[in-house]
């Protein structure tokens, strides 16, 4: 069975965000090899893939890293945040279909009663289901795959406190879904954008510490998903 490369990346990019690796720590082919039990061809391809994207650069002498973004680096990503979440909004209400918009409903509903109970131990996983989904609706794998890069570089760089009204929030998620499904894009990309802004402040910033070692990780909670994959 040869796992593709693509799900080595993920594995890769989600520990990475989750901090197993530390970063400036060196990934070596055969460290991750052996990790998540493939071959080095894949893993390969997978560092190549992360290097693009930013989570991994590739130094004299030393080989494959984690990258170690500055504070600078990491603000320029909330500002692309909040020009870029609107703008893909704007794009899903022109574009959203109707299972897009079944998902959405559903993920609101969800939220607003857990926001209203007081149980808020999910509602971080749902919000980012919802912009996930909000996302894919835009009908643009391009602005897709930028917000998507941006949510895990956002997840790797800051924390994020709870929104301090977490109904606020959800009714504020809730009129974006209004607006999108009604095909309203100026006022799902404004309801957007406020959302975006009023959210920012709860991001703070993980410092980078000193470079680390490939072999100063922690357990990886994301073996390589190889559901579907034929033999």
């Amino acid at each position: 069975m040869r796992i593709p490369a693509h799900s080595v990346c993920t594995a890769v990019r989600d520990d990475i965000v989750a901090g197993v690796y530390e970063r400036g720590s060196r990934l070596t082919e055969e460290l991750l090899a052996r990790r998540y039990g493939v071959s080095r061809v894949p893993v390969r391809e997978a560092l190549r893939t992360l290097e693009a994207e930013g989570f991994v650069v590739t130094r004299r002498h030393a080989g494959a890293c984690v990258a170690e973004p500055t504070e600078q680096e990491a603000g320029d990503l909330l500002e692309m945040r909040m020009l870029l979440e609107p703008l893909g909004a704007c794009r899903a209400a022109e574009r959203r279909t109707e299972a897009h918009l079944k998902v959405l409903r559903g993920l609101v509903r969800l939220g607003q009663e857990r926001a209203r109970r007081g149980s808020s131990d999910d509602l971080r996983s749902l919000g980012g289901w919802f912009h996930e989904t909000l996302a894919q609706s835009c009908g643009s794998p391009a602005l897709t795959s930028m917000l998507t890069q941006l949510r895990h570089k956002i997840a790797w760089m800051y924390t994020v406190d709870a929104p301090a009204d977490p109904v606020e929030s959800w009714a504020e998620h809730g009129a974006i879904v209004d607006a999108v499904t009604r095909g309203d894009g100026e006022r799902a990309r404004a309801i957007t954008a406020l959302h975006t802004e009023r959210s920012t402040p709860a991001h703070r910033l993980r410092f980078p510490g000193g470079p680390g070692r490939a072999d100063r990780v922690r357990t990886s909670q994301h073996p390589v998903n190889t559901s579907g994959i034929r033999n």
